[in-house]
């Protein structure tokens, strides 16, 4: 019948395909969608091999990247590392073998995670200049270096040796990727330096030299020599496993009893709470795995949901931390001469779809950065930099979300990307970043990770807003302060003169009517470690205590000394002192030693007080909600908090002041 011969000639047409074949028609899947974009994605592909093996390694990345034009759009990228190098044997697939790698099946943090990457690049330059990637790479124990020429035969996905031999090489170990590709160079936002700025700024610990094609090296030196916490595989957290996962997970596991199942195959889930599990769940601890139907394997989610396991483990995460996204911000944004980091943040680790993440937060805000322009969003997955797609990206949108104008920015509507003399940074770190694709360019709209950012950024933007407060309120009170200054002392003069006294000393009347608790603090580092002293002073009629508190950074650091001694020291950096009281017109001081941090690293402190009523002091915060660090208000909308009243002046008692006079 026609209908059958029609069918067996459709079934002859049918054959498999090739990944390599597949993206070989399709390369804009990979970031190669335009000649700008394709020359960016070369560099970031190799910088980031490049990066991951030299920490996987314990090395301190030292990479040389090298452009240069060899024809109108035709380029010559060259990327060099001091790694380990590669073995012989592995140089070829691992460069000409798309989906060739070792992290695909991994559950830890890492640039790198479908084996896409230089492959891709390969196989864009072969397809846009015809010509072979060079490789060169010596591990230590080799007296020479293994040159190797090659290509990839796309129909089978494997490598296509043009040619190979041994070479003298001065490197005593390292690997050397140098690709013909077609593209356009520009400068601005989005070009090479700009795209290696950024990867200094999260990668403190890597020296990066640039050689651009106009000439004139560029060179982004570390600033420390703290390399990234090594991460190690950790199970899935049960977590928003998903259900077709768990089946899956059923059928290859080695385990005879489900309970065992759950305590040997996700984490954080011990004996006993695998057996509160299938009690929750109406399931036998001791079925096998495999004779699980459909209908129970839903019921065991349910009663995941139900059970209180803990947060994931956070050996499979590496974080920039803290301490470092500060020196990174001020290593390569310093030239913006910025007046304020705020102390950046690292928020605790949370889980989605089984993968455990961590989101962290800094921003720079004033000093040369453009007032009049929307915040920059420097968005980060896994310490690599993130250029394009940025409106579909969940970094982007989550920033977009926060009502910034709590926190001083503009922003019409309480929506949208603000405005302002500010830059925000927002890393993701996960064993498995959700990318809207192959590109690796956006982060998904994953709901775990919108909530996660939204509260570290909100908790950024509380400690901007404190600094803000605190500048206004120090300058408002200053002026006030000053005028009161200059008029009483001709008041003074004018009615000593009229009585034929001698003029008083105001200090005290001075500062009664400015009726407030001025607390300031200086910071300077000598020997290794800061010194802090913070003056409270009493400019009110009558004698004050209160608490003093103080958020120092985390990370390591150590209060060595204290005068007076501490009421109160948290292991998460929260130090309180009781100051039982304090007269008026006087001084009290509360002096420290911090050790653990590099000069620059702390340049004012973050002060509240509590036990006296806030309006009362200029320089200090009043103690937020239970005094934690995840503030609490920030787990829900915040309420729109009317602005505070103007305190209101204090009126000269002329009456009063001739009284003064008389006695004198």
């Amino acid at each position: 019948m026609p209908s059958t011969s029609i069918a067996e000639e459709l079934a002859k047409k049918q054959r498999e395909i090739a990944v390599s074949e597949f993206f070989e028609r399709n390369k804009h899947i990979l970031g190669f969608d335009s000649l700008t974009k394709a020359l960016i994605t070369s560099v970031k592909e190799a910088v980031d091999n490049s990066l991951d093996v030299t920490e996987e390694c314990g090395i301190l990345p030292d990479i040389v990247v090298d452009v240069q034009r060899v024809d109108k759009d035709e380029f010559r990228v060259a990327v060099e590392d001091n790694g380990p190098g590669i073995v012989k044997k592995e140089v070829a697939n691992i460069f000409a073998r798309l989906l060739y790698g070792s992290r695909f099946a991994s559950r830890r943090q890492a640039r790198g995670q479908q084996g896409l990457g230089i492959s891709g690049v390969i196989l864009y330059g072969q397809i846009t200049t015809g010509k072979p990637a060079i490789i060169k790479t010596r591990t230590a124990e080799m007296d020479v270096a293994y040159q190797i020429q090659l290509m990839i035969d796309t129909h089978k996905n494997k490598p296509n040796i043009i040619k190979d031999d041994f070479t003298p090489w001065d490197k005593p170990h390292g690997t050397r990727v140098e690709v013909f590709v077609k593209g356009r160079y520009i400068g601005g936002k989005q070009s090479i330096p700009e795209y290696l700025k950024s990867v200094a700024i999260v990668n403190p610990h890597a020296r990066i030299t640039y050689n651009p094609p106009e000439g004139g090296q560029v060179v982004f030196e570390r600033v420390t020599e703290e390399l990234p916490p090594k991460t190690v595989d950790v199970p899935p957290h049960p977590y928003g496993l998903e259900l077709g996962t768990l089946l899956q997970m059923c059928k290859e596991t080695k385990s005879y009893r489900f309970s065992s199942f759950l305590s040997e195959e996700f984490d954080r889930i011990s004996d006993r709470v695998a057996k509160e599990i299938c009690e929750l769940a109406g399931v036998d601890p001791a079925m096998k795995p495999k004779a699980i139907s459909l209908e129970q394997a839903k019921a065991v989610l349910e009663a995941v949901k139900k059970v209180r396991i803990m947060a994931p483990r956070t050996e499979c995460l590496s974080p920039i931390g803290e301490r470092l996204i500060k020196k990174g911000l001020k290593n390569v944004l310093g030239s913006l001469r910025p007046e304020f980091f705020t102390p950046p943040l690292t928020r605790n680790p949370s889980v989605y779809s089984g993968n455990p993440f961590q989101v962290e937060v800094g921003i720079a805000f004033g000093g040369d950065i453009p007032p009049d322009r929307p915040v920059e969003v420097l968005r980060y997955a896994n310490r690599v930099p993130l250029l394009y797609q940025s409106g579909a990206c969940a970094v982007t949108q989550a920033v977009a979300h926060v009502d910034w104008r709590r926190y001083g920015l503009e922003q019409r509507g309480g929506e949208g990307v603000p405005f302002g003399p500010a830059i925000v940074l927002v890393h993701v770190a996960s064993s498995k970043i959700p990318y809207t694709s192959e590109a690796k360019e956006a982060v998904a709209t994953i709901p775990e990770l919108m909530e996660e950012m939204e509260l570290a950024l909100k908790e950024c933007g509380r400690r901007l807003k404190t600094h803000l407060n605190k500048k206004a309120r120090k300058v408002k009170a200053r002026e006030k302060f000053d005028i009161v200054q200059k008029v009483l002392p001709q008041i003074a003069a004018k009615s000593a003169k009229i009585v034929k006294k001698p003029v008083p000393n105001l200090d005290a009347t001075i500062t009664k009517i400015m009726g407030v608790v001025w607390v300031e603090d200086r910071v300077t580092f000598e020997k290794g470690q800061h010194f802090v002293e913070i003056d409270i002073h009493n400019f009110t009629a009558t004698g004050k205590k209160l608490n003093l508190h103080c958020l120092l950074p985390r990370n390591g650091t150590e209060l060595t000394k204290s005068d007076p001694k501490p009421t109160e020291v948290r292991e998460d950096g929260k130090v309180t002192w009781e100051l039982k009281r304090i007269g008026s017109v006087e001084k009290a001081t509360v002096r420290f030693e911090l050790k653990g941090l590099d000069q620059g690293d702390l340049e004012e402190v973050d002060l509240y007080v509590s036990g006296i009523p806030p309006d009362l002091v200029i320089g200090a915060e009043p103690l937020p909600g239970d005094w934690e660090l995840n503030y609490k208000e920030f787990e829900t909308e915040e309420e729109e908090v009317p602005p505070a009243a103007e305190e209101a002046e204090e009126e000269v008692d002329y009456d009063e002041a001739e009284e003064v006079l008389e006695d004198e």
